[in-house]
């Protein structure tokens, strides 16, 4: 398996620009890594693939100096930008399917690297279950865990302030220097300060509804396991949870009172396979038991989808330029395409089900798939399924 690599100024700004550019989401990112060896290439190659779909958007690219400009801005409040694929990156994050393909972060990044439990829950708190957020974020804090949330109101609050001192990281919607809620400008300053924050998005990026869902995310990524203290059956948090177990994570949840809105969540959950938590120790015997907690211990751990590989086959930017390898760019004839694209339609579907029903390689109907989403014809929706936009 791969080192994880460092990779030049040149490289961080070419991959900033695909990452921002339209219809290059995170699966469509990694494919074109993957091909053509670093974002420096595959912007090179973009007008050639965006060309060969008819009635295709034309690939609108985040501008250079727009970058750039981000860089700048990063920089200037004090974060730094890490992409997938590159040192520093989030262990546990980098082994999910389709990762994001660039964080922005404040602060301690090395925390990044440490085993880490996300606590989540109701804005709209009890008393009690920011008092018990606390006490859980302070002892699993105490046994060397970090502490990651959302930076919201109530449960993620009590969260932070409770484990600012053992390491705690806060995952935000917003850009960097963005302050949401207003109310936690102090408790920002004092993570960017003493812990660290973490966002998707550049400097300026303004609080929208579509950001939280990608923000959950991160925090079930970032994580080995998840405990949501509070949620009524509409919260975010439970979209944290749902996400978390999805990708093989712990999902814990803390009973509530039948009587009160911000347990039906947590009850549900429980319900529904969830570890019942009634005290710190029954998180952390589950976590310390993990397999993930030993890979994140293991200073030699890499994940397992690599952006880059320097595998027999695969090219690098500098191998390029320097004429050692051909290009690899999957030849698709007019024949081929045409038969992915009919087994395609409105409804979504599984891409193993169209490599099986296409008969043709599944580096070609990948080829096909990525054309199609260059060009915004292509929705991704989870589970590997896609469909043509309407």
């Amino acid at each position: 398996m791969s080192k994880r690599q460092d990779i030049s100024d040149e490289e961080r700004v070419s991959r900033l620009q695909l990452a921002q550019s339209d219809n290059i989401g995170p699966a469509t990112y990694q494919q074109l890594l993957e091909l053509y060896g670093s974002a420096e290439e595959a912007i090179i190659a973009l007008p050639d693939l965006a060309s060969r779909v008819t009635r295709g958007r034309r690939v609108k690219l985040y501008s250079r100096d727009r970058a750039l400009r981000d860089l700048e801005k990063t920089h200037a409040c004090g974060g730094r930008i890490i992409t997938h694929g590159e040192a520093g990156f989030p262990r546990l994050l980098a082994e999910t399917v389709n990762p994001p393909p660039v964080l922005f972060v404040a602060g301690k990044s090395d925390l990044l690297q440490l085993p880490t439990c996300a606590i989540v829950g109701s804005r709209n708190s009890s008393a009690n279950g920011k008092r018990f957020a606390r006490h859980v974020a302070g002892e699993l804090g105490q046994s060397g865990w970090i502490i990651a949330s959302g930076l919201a109101r109530g449960i993620d609050t009590a969260a932070h302030e409770a484990s600012l001192d053992q390491g705690t990281i806060a995952v935000i919607a917003t850009g960097l220097d963005v302050i949401y809620p207003p109310e936690n400008g102090d408790l920002h300053a004092q993570i960017a300060s003493d812990g660290c924050i973490v966002s998707e998005m550049p400097p300026g990026t303004q609080p929208r509804a579509d950001l939280f869902p990608r923000r959950n995310r991160i925090i079930a990524g970032l994580a080995a396991g998840v405990v949501v203290i509070e949620a009524a059956m509409r919260s975010g948090s439970l979209i944290t949870a749902r996400l978390a177990n999805e990708i093989g994570r712990d999902v814990f949840a803390v009973p509530g009172s039948p009587f009160d809105p911000r347990s039906e969540g947590t009850n549900k959950l429980i319900q529904d396979g969830a570890m019942l938590v009634a005290a710190p120790r029954d998180v952390l015997d589950v976590l310390e038991a993990s397999h993930l907690y030993a890979s994140d211990r293991g200073g030699d751990f890499q994940p397992e989808h690599q952006v880059i590989s320097q595998k027999a086959g695969h090219r690098t930017a500098t191998d390029e330029k320097a004429g050692k390898l051909p290009r690899t760019d999957p030849i698709v004839d007019d024949n081929q395409r045409q038969t992915v694209m009919d087994l395609l339609g409105p409804d979504p579907v599984e891409v193993d089900v169209v490599v099986r029903e296409s008969r043709l390689p599944s580096r070609l109907v990948q080829m096909v798939i990525m054309e199609l989403d260059l060009t915004g014809r292509l929705e991704r929706h989870p589970g590997q399924r896609v469909s043509l936009t309407v």
